[in-house]
């Protein structure tokens, strides 16, 4: 069972920027699907981005789109979430997740298997 650990979460003022990073236990994001994903108090967990098993495909929720960029290393063992323009509205605890085989559904957080324990991201206006 892959660990997955979040890191780079923290306090930035409105118009800033943050570099998530997702590090797996073990090679997994160059042959699995990953997605970030978000939950801010009293809402659902929401999709942010993800990024197809091979690489070639990045989706991104309206909310983020043109302002972050999701990625990963060649080792398959860290994946990012760069955020840019960052907004009040922002604020959530983010979460990476994996997800095995074809790459459907990568919007909805029930297809993903593994999930890790999530960073705390504040924007403060």
């Amino acid at each position: 069972q892959v660990q997955l650990v979040e890191s780079g979460g923290g306090l930035v003022q409105s118009g800033g920027s943050l570099t998530l990073s997702c590090t797996a236990s073990e090679r997994t994001f160059n042959t699995n699907n990953m997605g970030w994903f978000r939950q801010a108090p009293g809402k659902e967990r929401e999709f942010v981005a993800a990024l197809s098993w091979n690489g070639v495909t990045t989706y991104y929720a309206d909310s983020v789109k043109g302002r972050s960029t999701i990625s990963r290393d060649s080792a398959g063992v860290t994946a990012y979430l760069r955020m840019n323009s960052l907004k009040p509205e922002d604020t959530a605890i983010y979460y990476c997740a994996v997800k095995r085989g074809p790459a459907i559904g990568l919007r909805r957080p029930s297809e993903y298997e593994n999930w890790g324990q999530g960073t705390q991201v504040t924007v403060s206006s």
